[in-house]
């Protein structure tokens, strides 16, 4: 197995300072003001496709491009992909899953082309993640009140379609797999195996990003699993970073990232919301605001790669690079020798 030469460079850059990684892509596709027919593009699609932003890689690359781009200039160490819904179970829903290939390697392809002119312009290493979203379904609960062992997907068919949008990903050149906003741990699970096997059947190792969501104040995910239950679920995958993102805003976040942070021998990244959408669906957040969440977590050695999901902009990426300048990036602790197991909650057994 070729070990990642991505990943090595990564982790010699977080030994060095915070790194950043980039912000939404959904709140500033909103400000281009697309028609139906701008994300249609040429393509013959029996749907209407307004709203299917992944698309755009292939209608309206330039697009994808300038925010990438945007997001580059403005500090962002990381990229990742526009692919959250590329993938065939959400692609399902706009008549568009046949081109769920040629959408991952365009939206990968956009992203490494701007992460090696932002690198070699500086000299400073670029690294692209290719983004995995959830998709719409979910292996741990039933969508059927009246039948709770009914499931709308098995774990094999979650796998193949992670697989297809892996295996295009990493044919377009990113550097790792991100799976995000993970709400039910067992989807994350078939994310993992199949980025895994997609890794075996080229020889190569692919490094992976994994990152929890937390759906209510309690602190868990859908499928119930407090942070520290979904890292013994998923510390077996050896991730190159462990997480969180989205959810309610930065300080909801951050009892979970305090309580991640000293039990993750992975790198800790952690991107939240601009706070939460007001009446019309906006975020209120200042750019001002959410880095000086970022500068708190910094300044207490609990992260190594920040940025911002929904709401943020490169505004908001620019002023956490300003506010985690100079501080000490998290120092990854030593895993401890003993059994560590996962229900809804940790299980500890001393050796």
């Amino acid at each position: 197995m070729i070990k990642s030469e991505a990943a090595a460079r990564l982790r010699a850059e977080t030994a060095k300072r915070i790194l950043l990684t980039d912000g939404a892509f959904g709140t500033m596709i909103q400000s281009y003001r697309l028609t139906e027919a701008d994300y249609r593009g040429s393509l013959d699609l029996g749907h209407d496709q307004k709203g299917n932003n992944d698309l755009l890689a292939l209608t309206q690359p330039h697009v994808v491009a300038e925010i990438t781009e945007a997001y580059l200039d403005a500090g962002s160490d990381i990229v990742s992909t526009n692919t959250f819904n590329a993938n065939a179970i959400s692609q399902a829903d706009y008549g568009a899953e046949h081109l769920v290939r040629d959408i991952n390697i365009a939206s990968a392809q956009i992203a490494r082309d701007a992460a090696r002119t932002a690198e070699a312009a500086d000299g400073r290493p670029r690294f692209v993640a290719g983004a995995l979203g959830p998709t719409n379904k979910t292996l741990s609960l039933s969508p059927d009140v009246n039948d709770p062992g009914f499931r709308a997907v098995s774990f094999d068919e979650l796998k193949a379609v992670y697989r297809e949008q892996a295996d295009a990903l990493l044919d377009g050149g990113v550097d790792f797999i991100l799976i995000e906003t993970i709400f039910d741990t067992l989807n994350a699970k078939a994310g993992i195996l199949a980025a895994i096997e997609a890794g075996e059947a080229r020889g190569t190792e692919v490094p992976l990003m994994i990152s929890f969501t937390i759906t209510d104040m309690s602190g868990r995910n859908l499928s119930g699993h407090s942070i520290e239950s979904f890292w013994a679920s998923v510390r077996h995958a050896r991730p190159l970073t462990i997480g969180l993102n989205c959810s309610f805003g930065a300080p909801q976040l951050r009892p979970s990232v305090t309580a991640l942070s000293p039990i993750a021998d992975a790198l800790l990244m952690a991107y939240p919301n601009a706070g939460l959408p007001n009446d019309l669906g906006a975020y209120d957040e200042t750019p001002e605001t959410t880095a000086s969440f970022m500068a708190e977590w910094a300044n207490e050695g609990l992260v190594n790669i920040v940025g911002g999901c929904c709401g943020t902009t490169p505004d908001h990426i620019r002023a956490m690079a300003h506010a985690v300048a100079g501080k000490a990036p998290r120092a990854i602790p030593t895993a401890r020798r003993q059994t560590f197991l996962a229900g809804l909650d940790p299980m500890r057994i001393a050796a």
